[in-house]
């Protein structure tokens, strides 16, 4: 249960964010490249140039026959939809989760704050629990408002160039309900803790890109045709990191001391 002077921390930390200029535009950039740029080059390409599509059709071939239509542009769109884009939006909330919770302890530490906030009536544990939230809190809201942005993008300019809509599968209720909110606990979690033992904002932020290198072989795995990701796929997965999210947080919790977290 989250206290009123947990929510003062988790307060302080995200108009700490909002308030930086650096921080602010990679929560609004970072989001926008998955949601508006990316999903627009790909309609695009498939509206175009659908007599150079070739190479995709290899592709096609192990999608299951349901989402099979006579016209290639279409059946495309619908794997970039439904096959695609959900793992992007595996990938946003760890980014941003990257952006703020790297912060979390070494930015006390760079603002010279981490000693008030140690000698306040909250325990380690407590202050643990308040960062966490706070980037969890973040890159919630970020994550859902960039889908709600790329529905709009995407059906809009779906309908302007083949003159119809594609609906999301069900792909998409376990990604925004089960594996983003899960990967992004866990990732949250990992990249606290380095920042307990970062010395620098860019040191904690380098840790991090250890957790998004897997991320990146799976949106490449999809493009391929290597590793194909269903619904059953993502509901295990989401099952499986909610649990390591779970038991991270109570050991990192249990193994948190005042000593590790001043020595570094």
């Amino acid at each position: 249960m989250i206290n009123s002077r947990q929510i003062a921390v988790i307060k302080k930390d995200i108009k700490y964010v909002l308030s930086n200029k650096t921080m602010l535009t990679g929560l609004i950039v970072v989001p926008l490249v998955f949601t508006v740029v990316l999903p627009l080059i790909f309609i695009l390409v498939i509206h175009f140039a659908p007599d150079q599509m070739d190479d995709i059709e290899q592709l096609i071939e192990i999608l299951p026959e349901h989402m099979i239509f006579d016209d290639i542009g279409r059946t495309f769109l619908v794997f970039l939809l439904d096959y695609t884009m959900p793992i992007f939006f595996v990938l946003i909330p760890v980014l941003v989760s990257t952006i703020m919770a790297a912060s979390s302890f070494v930015g006390e530490k760079e603002k010279r704050t981490l000693e008030t906030l140690l000698y306040s009536p909250l325990s380690l544990a407590q202050i643990y629990q308040a960062k966490v939230w706070a980037s969890f809190f973040l890159s919630t809201v970020v994550t859902f408002a960039s889908f709600i942005i790329m529905i709009i993008v995407v059906e809009t300019s779906i309908f302007l160039t083949s003159g119809s809509m594609i609906l999301p599968g069900i792909n998409w209720l376990f990604t925004m309900l089960v594996i983003s909110p899960t990967v992004s606990l866990l990732a949250i979690n990992l990249i606290v803790i380095g920042s307990a033992k970062a010395k620098t904002m860019e040191e904690a932020q380098q840790r991090s890109i250890i957790f998004i290198l897997p991320l990146i072989v799976m949106i490449v795995g999809q493009f391929t045709g290597v590793m194909l990701i269903n619904a059953w796929i993502l509901l295990v997965a989401g099952v499986i990191f909610g649990a390591a999210s779970y038991f991270m947080m109570k050991k990192s919790m249990r193994s948190f001391t005042y000593e590790k977290l001043l020595k570094y």
